[in-house]
């Protein structure tokens, strides 16, 4: 049974760019949602009760076919969500450190070009969905989009960082202002974790 995992700070700890009330409704809300879906999912499909959210995804071709859609949905809302949390905390290093700066130079020319790049692409997204730095099949940087609560290990994807752009991680504080939202965002990011997934990543 996947449970839904605590915050690594307050709710209120990321204030004043994501307001506490957001974070409440967020995480006890729309992610436990995703996650007492999933559960009651695979009861019927004991065989899948001992594989990890990324196996799940991962695999999700061979899955059966009457849940793949519950599955992409509600395991990737999981998945992409225990994520978001921790890409966040309440006193950012302001942009990126270590490996990921230095790749990110390397790509983008700067750090200012991949910032305004990434945020492109997460207001150009049409309704719902996710903006995301991967490393991609050639071990290189790609900024990419998902729809909906897609996530990029289904498509054989190494996800790096990403932005929720889902109106519910935002409408309370900013309303239909989701670039307002995008550009309070990079004063919560934690590159720490950022430059720790990399490292996963390229292992």
């Amino acid at each position: 049974m996947f449970q839904l995992p605590k915050l690594p700070y307050s709710y209120d700890a990321l204030e004043p760019f994501i307001d506490r009330e957001t974070m409440e409704l967020h995480h006890n809300k729309h992610h436990n949602t995703y996650v007492e879906r999933l559960n009651k999912v695979l009861e019927s499909h004991e065989s899948l009760t001992n594989k990890t959210i990324e196996d799940l995804l991962s695999d999700f071709q061979i899955l059966p076919h009457e849940i793949r859609t519950a599955i992409r949905n509600f395991g990737g809302g999981h998945y992409n969500h225990t994520l978001f949390w921790g890409m966040m905390k309440n006193k950012s290093e302001g942009e990126a450190i270590g490996k990921v700066a230095k790749e990110i130079e390397k790509k983008y020319g700067s750090y200012k070009s991949f910032e305004e790049q990434f945020s492109n692409k997460a207001n150009g997204i049409f309704g719902s969905g996710w903006a995301w730095l991967i490393l991609n099949k050639d071990h290189e940087f790609d900024i990419i989009s998902t729809k909906n609560q897609d996530s990029p290990i289904m498509e054989g994807l190494y996800p790096i960082l990403g932005l929720d752009v889902w109106e519910h991680a935002y409408y309370l504080k900013y309303q239909n202002k989701r670039a307002d939202y995008v550009a309070a965002w990079w004063n919560v990011v934690n590159w720490e974790r950022v430059e720790n997934l990399y490292g996963e990543a390229i292992r």
